[in-house]
């Protein structure tokens, strides 16, 4: 397994960007598909995006698409979501997850075998 840690998660207000960034552990972080989930406040956690080892495919939810942006570096054992055009409906914690399976580009979440500690994203009105 591979540790995982987020962070730039913040307070903003609807309008504006911000870029989470999740930081593996260990030297194969290049052969693990990564993934980004949330949990808004009293509902169940949701797909957010994924992309491949490669960093050459990826997979966005339709709250996503259009504003949110994943990507890797594999050199720096990071990836990272620009999310723009905030809405107060993002307003959730965000998950980094990893698992070397290809599956896990489906976005479904029980086949991703490691997650983060989660970092709180809220958007004002």
């Amino acid at each position: 397994q591979v540790q995982l840690v987020e962070s730039g998660g913040g307070l903003v207000q609807a309008g504006g960007s911000l870029r989470l960034s999740c930081a593996a552990s260990g030297r194969t972080f290049s052969i693990y598909y990564m993934g980004w989930f949330r949990q808004p406040p009293g509902k169940e956690r949701e797909f957010v995006a994924a992309i491949s080892a490669s960093g050459g495919s990826t997979n966005y939810a339709d709250s996503a698409k259009g504003r949110f942006t994943i990507s890797r570096d594999n050199a720096k054992n990071t990836v990272y979501l620009q999310m723009n055009s905030l809405k107060p409906e993002d307003t959730a914690v965000y998950y980094c997850a990893a698992d070397p399976s290809r599956a896990v580009m489906s976005g479904i979440g029980s086949r991703f075998g490691s997650w983060g500690q989660g970092t709180q994203v809220t958007v004002s009105s």
